[in-house]
């Protein structure tokens, strides 16, 4: 007994009114998940992919489609191919091509208008005053201009681009190629012009046929304040030259910024750690602490703890919008202990420990206070086993 076969909108998903593009997005989505060159080996999947194939070739062509909305499958019985359906003459390049690139075809057109010019990449070191104010930089690159000979033709004075012969000036070649769901209409880029459609017979010999000339040039770059790592400033018309008079792409330059000894950034604002004496903690007194501002002076309290933080507002990086606008800068206060001592400042220290505490023997003070605690514990102990 021959297998049902299910309803052409059932098996892509779709209502029975539903319009072309609705169709069309819904194989390509069946299509992607189970073309057999993503699941290989898989029969269930190919069985699937040849089932939505067979819907889409109907329900994409009006005809077939008015024929199957009036018979259902009766309306194809006895067609060849694949599955018992004929997909020959059907034209898949544009679904495989977006979904595949280059596998089903899907080559670019022959574009003989004005087009923008490729975008060019490089980086400038700058160091982290540079980032938080500004600079002017100068950079140096190789860049493209158009052959003043042939004017960026690439042809020999005198002569012109030639059609393709091979695309017919269309820029793509189109040939059939057969599948396990019969024949296929393959299209790709052509190999002779490249798909420009254009041939240069004798080529400019300047610029050897691509039309343009290579040099060396320094470039002006103007750094602005508060541009952070891996960030970019986009220099207009310095890229790549355009094609059919279109214009040239932009220079993109990315900032490396070097590391800063004391200072770390984090978006506008900035970050550092400041030692401060045991005197100062204690007493309180003024500190000087480094900013990209240059020394500012700050009141530290009596009776600061190590790790405590300030902050010094409006002390951090402008902002790129406003260089007027600027983050905060964040201090944490780190107690410095002395490391050359003299034996009478070391006196004074165990005769301010003394007063303070007499953290110096506290260890030892506790540990005759629990053998005291204890001998006095046995001793009770004794005295009730002998009682």
């Amino acid at each position: 007994m021959a297998e049902q076969k299910r309803d052409y909108y059932e098996v892509l998903g779709v209502e029975k009114n539903a319009d072309d593009a609705a169709i069309k997005k819904a194989y390509r989505v069946l299509a992607k998940k189970y073309h057999p060159d993503m699941n290989p080996g898989d029969a269930e999947a190919e069985k699937k992919f040849k089932e939505a194939s067979e819907a889409y070739a109907v329900l994409s062509d009006p005809e077939k489609r008015r024929q199957y909305d009036q018979y259902g499958h009766a309306a194809f019985d006895g067609a060849g191919g694949a599955g018992g359906f004929d997909f020959s003459g059907m034209d898949f390049s544009d679904i495989f091509g977006d979904l595949f690139g280059g596998m089903f075809g899907g080559g670019r057109r022959a574009n003989n208008g004005p087009m923008k010019g490729a975008n060019i990449r490089t980086s400038v070191s700058i160091t982290f005053e540079e980032a938080c104010f500004g600079a002017e930089k100068e950079i140096e690159l190789t860049l493209k201009d158009e052959c003043k000979t042939c004017r960026g033709t690439g042809a020999k004075p005198g002569t012109t681009k030639e059609t393709c012969s091979k695309c017919g000036g269309k820029g793509q070649v189109v040939f059939t190629s057969q599948s396990f769901f019969g024949t296929v209409r393959n299209v790709q880029t052509c190999p002779d012009c490249g798909g420009t459609g254009k041939i240069i017979k004798e080529k400019c010999p300047d610029c050897h046929g691509s039309g343009y000339i290579s040099s060396r040039k320094k470039i002006q770059v103007s750094i602005p304040a508060g541009i952070d790592a891996g960030q970019s400033i986009r220099i207009r018309d310095k890229g790549e030259p355009g094609t059919n008079g279109g214009p040239r792409g932009d220079l993109l330059v990315e900032a490396l910024v070097q590391r800063h000894p004391v200072f770390q950034r984090q978006d506008y604002n900035i970050f550092s750690t400041v030692p401060i004496s045991y005197a100062v903690a204690a007493l309180g007194g003024e500190i000087l602490i480094d900013t990209i501002d240059g020394r500012v002076a700050y009141d530290v309290k009596a009776g600061t703890q190590t790790d405590t933080k300030v902050r010094l507002k409006g002390k951090g990086v402008p902002t790129l919008r406003n260089k007027d606008v600027r983050g905060d800068h964040y201090v944490t206060l780190v107690i410095e202990t002395p490391t050359k001592l003299s034996a009478e400042a070391k006196e004074l220290i165990r005769r301010f420990d003394e007063e303070t505490g007499d953290s110096l023997n506290a260890v030892k003070n506790a540990g005759e206070n629990g053998k005291k605690g204890s001998s006095e514990g046995k001793d009770k102990k004794k005295k009730g086993f002998f009682k």
